[in-house]
């Protein structure tokens, strides 16, 4: 299968493409590139090189997007095969880090550049390959949005939830060392096998119930967040009083979730990629619309785009020659690589891929140390049937609290506050009953101040006032101290003779058992 195949003299430039075809996220991304190749030699009419592509189809299979396989009893051509065989140039993609992980240390010793979309995992960078850019944006420049909002909200502890496996991985030191940075406590995490049923699922979610966080962060993709969180809806993990911010692996692919998927992520948080308004991209949109009236675009397909377009430049600086591949003395020992020759080409692209610069769709393109960099971040809520952008946090569009982050587990014990209830001095603390239900109702100074106090703090606290009447303050804290009372704190009001002629009211807040 080919796409931008040459129509005119100009010198044919093999490029492979690795991608997961037929999934949706790979056929948009697929169409871009189209779109890229016939707008760039649209406008460049005279070019003196022409890309011809040959695609990869990877299964979403790791291995088979590095080395020869046959994959459920067909042959497909394979990104190693790309270059023994079909000698190609450039590989455009893969779509996931940990199949880019596996083939980038191949493509370095073919000399053979990699431009990724979409492989974001920090992990990448640390193999240091020349060879590899990323034309996407490496995860862990979002942390310090993340972080922003937790400290904006006061959260004291957050529990991240991530997949098991690189893409999942590369974020946590960096996302660990920011939130450090704010005196911010990870009193756990909850790691997702990519492969896991919803019973795993729901495993998790039940456990992450009974741990007081109430902040979670989650980096998954979009596959495993739309099961993931409609179990969390189910188990009662989506209410009031949850707070859940998604990295931008979710919220920038919300535009081709369908309406049920993004239904269970009512009122959730979320970093996006923040991608700048232009004419460029608006009449791109528009004839998008015309041509795919049924498929909807992200900012992956963007930067596929893009991409597309800066290879095409890149190679059209580098020129025609030295479009071969020779055999070193090193790869004839290497059994593994049997048959695999380096290119001449590649050190030349190379130097103008690290060159090339221009205004793209999804904004400024640069590579920087083989990397884009990003400007900005959209914070959005998910509301309605996307991530709505937001100048503000809210938990839910209706909320009027912002939410604590911590509170007692849904299997813990309430608080039990002991209230000594005097008839001298009622202005302090006051007892009434409710004439209908019979309830104890609590006023006073005491009271005030204590509930004032729980407000101001950065968790909920649940908790019930018990009131003791009929004995002095000795005999309930001795009560207390027996165990015949099961009071967590006791709340006095005293009063003390600081003159003759004053009086001086103190409430005094005793706290016994737990801490708050």
């Amino acid at each position: 299968m080919r796409v931008g195949e040459a129509q005119n003299t100009a010198t044919d430039v093999n490029v492979g493409i690795v991608n997961d075809v037929g999934m949706s996220y790979s056929n948009m991304t697929l169409r871009c590139i189209n779109m890229s190749l016939t707008d760039f030699y649209s406008s460049h009419p005279k070019a003196r090189t022409r890309l011809v592509t040959t695609i990869v189809d990877s299964k979403k299979d790791v291995v088979i997007a590095a080395a020869a396989e046959t994959f459920r009893g067909i042959d497909f051509v394979t990104a190693l095969e790309l270059i023994k065989n079909k000698e190609v140039q450039e590989i455009l993609g893969p779509w996931t880090s940990m199949q880019a992980q596996f083939m980038i240390e191949i493509r370095q010793k073919s000399q053979v550049p990699i431009v990724s979309y979409s492989a974001t995992s920090p992990f990448l960078a640390s193999i240091r390959s020349p060879y590899f850019f990323r034309a996407t944006y490496d995860d862990s420049s979002q942390v310090l949005a993340i972080k922003a909002i937790i400290k904006l909200f006061g959260w004291r502890e957050v529990a991240p939830v991530y997949v098991d496996n690189t893409f999942g991985e590369g974020i946590m030191p960096h996302l660990t060392n920011a939130l450090q940075e704010i005196n911010v406590r990870i009193p756990y995490r909850t790691v997702i096998s990519p492969n896991a049923t919803d019973d795993e699922i729901s495993v998790e979610l039940l456990r992450m119930m009974t741990m007081p966080t109430r902040v979670f962060v989650v980096h998954i993709v979009e596959l495993l967040a739309s099961r993931f969180f409609a179990k969390a809806k189910e188990i009662g993990l989506m209410k009031q009083g949850y707070v859940w911010i998604l990295t931008n692996a979710i919220t920038d692919v919300l535009s081709i979730m369908n309406e049920k998927e993004i239904e269970t992520m009512q009122g959730v948080l979320g970093v996006k990629t923040y991608v700048p308004r232009s004419e460029e991209l608006d009449t791109f949109k528009s004839r998008w619309k015309k041509r795919f009236p049924i498929s909807d675009l992200s900012v992956y397909g963007l930067w596929a785009y893009d991409a597309t377009t800066a290879l095409a430049l890149a190679i059209e600086e580098a020129g025609t020659s030295n479009l071969t591949f020779v055999k070193t003395g090193a790869m004839r020992n290497m059994s593994e690589l049997q048959g695999l020759r380096v290119s001449q080409y590649g050190p030349k692209l190379l130097q103008t891929l690290s060159r090339v610069r221009f205004k793209g769709l999804a904004g400024d393109f640069q590579f920087i140390k083989g990397e884009l960099q990003p400007s900005a971040f959209e914070i959005v809520n998910v509301n309605g049937h996307s991530g709505r952008t937001i100048g503000f946090w809210m938990k839910e569009h209706d909320a009027t609290s912002v939410p604590k982050g911590w509170e007692v587990p849904t299997n813990g014990k309430r608080l039990q506050i002991g209230v000594p209830i005097k008839n001298n001095f009622q202005q302090f603390v006051k007892l009434t009953r409710d004439p209908i239900t019979n309830s104890s109702i609590f006023s006073g100074f005491c009271i005030d101040y204590f509930e004032a106090v729980i407000q101001a703090m950065p968790y909920d606290v649940s908790y019930d006032f018990i009131p003791f009447e009929g004995g002095d303050y000795d005999t309930l804290i001795y009560q207390v101290y027996l165990g015949v009372r099961d009071f967590n704190h006791l709340l006095f009001s005293s009063l003390y003779n600081l003159h003759s002629s004053i009086v001086e009211t103190m409430s005094l807040l005793f706290m016994f058992g737990a801490e708050i």
